[in-house]
């Protein structure tokens, strides 16, 4: 299967990968092309955005999460009947776990092997902007860096100096963006504020990127250098495989407060057999009809916890609700007795708190006992991503090389870390096939 794919990277984060990315993804649609949209890494926030622009799910790649050998598979099924794929890379070029690339963006392109756009910050330099794209182009010859584009350009002199600088170089420049804070988004405490909180201001936020990429960047020779991208052998990533069916309803917690989750985690969820049903923490009084199981992802718990407690019908549901619950981050906050003072749901026995330290890095856990998705001894790969804290009271779920965090018990998986089912798809079996009858919640 021959995919026309490109990965839009950079030599460090803020060079304006996310403004490029989901500028080309939105300008491509616009040309009638079917576009898939993908982020590498661990990622929620973008992928809304990626979605916003293409209208389908913003898919991760993260071959820490996933394993290696996955990667191509669910590129390959996010892909899927599209005419070209957007890859948007995380943090610098070779950025990766610890002091490798392992899970870098440069990693992902050789097993994608797909061509790179390097997004250069071209402010307060001219002519060094060559060597530093000579640096990154020839650093590892595996990755092929097919082009650059320039963002903040300041003039016309700017541009022309920095383009005949790279010309020397040898690397074709494909766009030059200028200056415009009037493409800026707003962001908070982890980073970009999601596109689901504000969807009418990020719908207009991406037709502005669109419209900045299509008059700065040379679409046409983008879409060439997709086309240079040679045959991907793998076989597509399927979710029934693997999973089991049975056919209870599984509860995903959505809106506002509950936005960070993989697309592959509801496909895994009805691949098992099960019937998933979003709800709303924030606004529905009951839980959907016959739940058998929740799922209560990550989020922004922290900044609706007036409004989480003030929905006490709801609370007091998943308070008593008998079934498994997988939570993670945002979901073990609600589950906690208290969050910053706001009464929760009580079902983890521990305290939460918002604090100043960004808590951010991949985990290689065990897990310490058996809840609904662990067994003792199991090892986890996840990542955490947060600026709150839990009191707990009672042993850690999981424990990992100087860390550990979480409850578990029979009916309740709750932890920061967040985990790709796609990696571990024993996850959605198991919560699956430990959901009792359904719950009478009539």
């Amino acid at each position: 299967m021959v995919v026309p794919r490109l990965v839009i990277a950079a030599p460090s984060s803020g060079s304006g990968k996310t403004t490029v990315a989901t500028g080309l993804m939105a300008a491509l649609r616009a040309r009638g092309l079917r576009v898939s949209p993908h982020k590498v890494g661990p990622d929620y926030i973008d992928p809304g955005y990626h979605a916003l622009a293409t209208g389908r799910p913003g898919r991760n790649l993260d071959p820490w999460l996933v394993g290696e050998e996955r990667v191509r598979p669910l590129f390959r099924h996010g892909a899927a009947g599209c005419d070209v794929a957007v890859v948007e890379g995380v943090m610098g070029l070779f950025d990766g776990k610890g002091d490798t690339d392992f899970a870098s963006t440069a990693h992902v392109a050789r097993l994608l092997d797909a061509p790179v756009v390097l997004v250069v910050d071209a402010a307060r330099q001219s002519r060094s902007v060559a060597a530093v794209v000579h640096g990154f182009a020839t650093f590892d010859p595996r990755v092929r860096v097919g082009g650059v584009v320039l963002n903040r350009v300041g003039s016309d002199r700017h541009e022309e100096l920095c383009r005949s600088a790279l010309a020397a170089a040898g690397v074709p420049v494909l766009g030059a963006i200028r200056r415009d804070d009037a493409v800026s988004t707003p962001s908070r405490h982890l980073g970009l504020v999601p596109a689901a909180e504000r969807e009418a201001e990020a719908l207009a936020a991406v037709d502005r990127l669109a419209a900045l990429v299509t008059r700065s960047c040379d679409l046409d020779a983008l879409l060439r250098l997709a086309a240079s991208a040679p045959r991907l052998d793998a076989v597509p990533w399927e979710p029934a495989r693997g999973v089991r069916a049975d056919r209870p309803v599984v509860a995903v917690a959505g809106g506002a407060a509950f936005t960070f989750g993989y697309a592959e985690h509801v496909e895994l969820l009805r691949a098992a057999g099960a019937d998933v049903a979003v709800f709303d923490p924030l606004r529905d009084e009951r839980l959907p009809d016959g739940t058998a199981a929740l799922v209560i992802g990550g989020g922004f718990p922290e900044v609706y916890a007036a409004e989480l407690a003030a929905n006490e019908p709801l609370r007091e549901q998943v308070a008593a609700f008998r079934g498994p619950i997988a939570a993670e981050c945002a979901g073990l906050l609600y589950l906690c007795e208290e969050l910053d003072g706001q009464r929760m749901c009580g079902r983890v026995p521990g305290r939460a708190r918002m604090t100043s330290r960004l808590t951010l890095g991949y985990r290689d856990a065990v897990a310490l006992r058996r809840s609904p998705l662990t067994e003792p001894g199991e090892r986890f790969r996840g990542h955490e991503f947060h600026r709150t804290a839990v009191a707990y009271a009672g042993e850690p779920l999981f424990r990992w090389e100087r860390g550990a965090d979480g409850f578990g018990d029979a009916r309740v998986t709750a932890s920061y870390l967040h985990l790709h089912w796609a990696g571990q798809p024993m996850t959605a079996q198991r919560l699956v096939s430990s959901s009792r009858s359904p719950s009478v919640l009539r």
